[in-house]
């Protein structure tokens, strides 16, 4: 029987993340998905697909929990890591009006934390995979219009640091791909986002696909459309 690609996807309790769980097990992924805390979801996809789907516990934000779940999963090869998870706080705020932590949060969890994650798991990523991590169109500063101020400004960080990730890997083959998938109707995005979670996740699966393992790093959306940085 032939190996199933395997692909680690941090942030898999709700919304976007437990979206992308389901989309890679009907495409045939052995999935390893992460969560903080129990998720009743997840485990109705777990029955439904049964080995195919295998759970981890693990705080993007803690250091020593994503060490601990690195040692876990000692010997496995990912063909794809996906950082999914995020935070959105104050979000009608600017740095004027804002509290102080609400934006240390953010840049901890939107920016710090992803790419921590990457770095300690980048020798587990097959050479020929895919590395990447969920942005916004927020983040682009090019296409700036205002609004978000505090969120876009952890997701521009976070393309900026996985600009530095690739510039100081120039002869790294692997994809690494910053994934601005639409204002969507989760519990972040509200429920006057423009799309659906069901109208959006395909697409960015299809993305992914469309650019596994293809050398470079690319700041795209979910039609597979470059984004002005």
């Amino acid at each position: 029987m032939e190996k199933k690609p395997a692909i680690l996807i941090v942030g898999a309790s709700r919304g976007l993340g437990l979206a992308l769980v389901e989309q890679f097990c009907l495409r045939g992924w052995q999935v390893l998905a992460t969560v903080r805390t129990p998720s009743s979801a997840l485990d109705a996809l777990k029955v439904r697909f049964g080995s195919a789907l295998e759970e981890e516990v693990a705080d993007i934000a803690d250091e020593a929990s994503v060490r601990a779940l690195r040692q876990r999963l000692e010997g496995r090869t990912l063909e794809m890591l996906f950082i999914n998870a995020g935070i959105a706080k104050s979000i009608n705020e600017s740095a004027g009006t804002a509290p102080v932590q609400d934006f240390l949060d953010m840049m901890l969890v939107n920016a710090f934390s992803p790419m921590r994650f990457i770095e300690i798991f980048d020798d587990m990523v097959a050479p020929d995979g895919t590395i990447a991590a969920m942005s916004s169109e927020l983040g682009s500063i090019t296409g700036n219009e205002g609004g978000w101020d505090l969120y876009a400004s952890s997701k521009a960080a976070l393309n900026m640091l996985m600009k530095c990730y690739a510039a100081a890997r120039p002869g790294d083959q692997r994809a690494k791909l910053v994934v601005a998938p639409g204002w969507i109707q989760t519990e972040m995005g509200g429920p006057g986002a423009s799309f659906t979670v069901e109208e959006t996740i395909p697409l960015v699966v299809d993305m992914l696909e469309k650019n596994h393992g293809k050398p470079g790093l690319r700041f795209v959306d979910r039609f597979d459309r470059s984004l002005p940085w």
